[in-house]
């Protein structure tokens, strides 16, 4: 496992002790929906410009239904 991989998470108990936790970074806890991927993979931007298209459709048809609006 290369260096730039190690996650550590230092925690302090209430006696003053510092635990030093290494993990792989790919299973940090703080991250909700972490996937492993193969080393180099990239996302296609087309699928970022996809969920922009349809995040904003679905934004424009939601506010078409708000009462006053021109």
């Amino acid at each position: 496992m290369a260096s730039e991989n190690i996650y550590r998470h230092e925690t302090v108990t209430d006696t003053g002790s510092v635990t030093v936790v290494e993990m792989d970074a790919a299973r940090r806890p703080d991250v909700l929906f972490r996937v492993r991927r193969e080393e180099g993979h990239e996302v296609s931007a087309w699928w970022m410009v996809g969920a922009f298209v349809l995040f904003s459709g679905i934004v424009v048809f939601l506010l078409s239904g708000v009462p006053g609006s021109a």
